[in-house]
């Protein structure tokens, strides 16, 4: 029986590079300025991908666990169970409802801490699938983001339920300032997880250098200690003219902390043994508003710049890895 071949027409067809549909360059080069748009529309259309990996990330956390995702529920409130015997019945810390007033701060610094340290691995610590099969690698540290914001989510729960528990008043206008407090948050981690993902293929240094800098970030942020005490410090020193409470205001982190705290913690000025003292920034709700949209519209300029200098490493991820 003689075979039958496909007609030149036919093999002609097949190896045009018209055939059917166009190709399509993968990952084509971008201009520094102009190439940011295309890569979020490109971040928009493999949004599913992103929802699975966040999918991924929660399940794997709490894989072969008897509690499961309940962990997630039960850390925070023993966390604040903590804080409350601890700091409001065993060591007076001087500052009403103290637990509260740590767990307001703790609870966006966790966030931050823990979303960095999965962000800056997230690259490399899927290189089998980086090498396999292509889509924008951004994804990654932000599926870390996501996931990081359900736990995230919970521990707001968990802080509002003991608020309501205890009666607690914390109801009023300057409860307004979370979901903006949350925001610039969120935009500025953004920024700092795009950044070390890509840095830390390149460095590998950075996922241990990392734990040992968000130590002394965390102290330069007042969460355990009233803001005052440390700006009425500070105010006393400077540096080439410029007066050291000003460069500790410039800490995004701080301005974000303040506002979770201010937006639910309600003592400015308490009375103490000693006198009055201030635990949060007596300022103007005003100024609360300004600072943190300050701190989001200096972070979304942050967004681009980190995600310009990811697409430029990003060319290199599979010969690092």
């Amino acid at each position: 029986m003689l075979a039958s071949f496909p007609s030149p027409t036919t093999l002609e067809r097949a190896l045009s590079p018209q055939a059917d549909e166009a190709l399509v360059r993968i990952n084509a080069p971008q201009t520094f300025f102009h190439g940011f748009t295309p890569a979020v529309r490109e971040i928009w259309q493999f949004r599913e991908l992103l929802v699975n990996l966040v999918r991924k990330e929660l399940k794997v956390k709490y894989k072969d666990s008897f509690l499961g995702f309940l962990w997630s529920l039960a850390r925070p409130l023993f966390l604040l169970a903590v804080y409350w015997i601890i700091f409001g019945k065993f060591l007076k810390a001087g500052i009403p409802d103290f637990a509260f007033y740590l767990f307001s701060g703790l609870v966006a610094w966790d966030l931050f801490g823990t979303t960095l340290g999965a962000a800056t691995v997230s690259i490399t610590g899927h290189d089998g699938l980086i090498k396999k099969i292509y889509f924008p690698r951004e994804i990654l540290p932000l599926a870390a983001i996501g996931a990081g914001l359900v736990h995230f989510v919970l521990q707001l729960l968990v802080l509002f339920a003991a608020l309501l528990a205890f009666r607690y008043d914390f109801f009023g206008v300057n409860l307004l300032l979370l979901p903006l407090a949350i925001v610039a948050l969120v935009i500025f981690m953004t920024s700092v997880s795009i950044f070390l993902a890509a840095a830390n293929v390149y460095l590998r240094d950075i996922q241990h250098l990392l734990e040992v800098f968000l130590l002394f970030w965390f102290w330069m942020t007042p969460i355990v200690y009233p803001i005052n005490t440390a700006l009425n410090a500070l105010s006393k020193h400077t540096i080439l003219g410029v007066n050291l409470a000003t460069i500790y205001l410039l800490n995004p982190m701080a301005n974000v902390v303040m506002g979770f705290q201010r937006a639910i913690y309600k003592h400015v000025v308490v009375q103490t043994p000693t006198g009055p003292l201030e635990t949060l920034y007596n300022a103007p709700y005003s100024e609360y508003v300004l600072r943190l949209v300050a701190v989001a519209v200096g972070s979304l300029f942050l967004v681009w710049l980190a995600q310009r200098f990811f697409a430029r490493a990003q060319g290199n991820f599979a010969q690092e890895l």
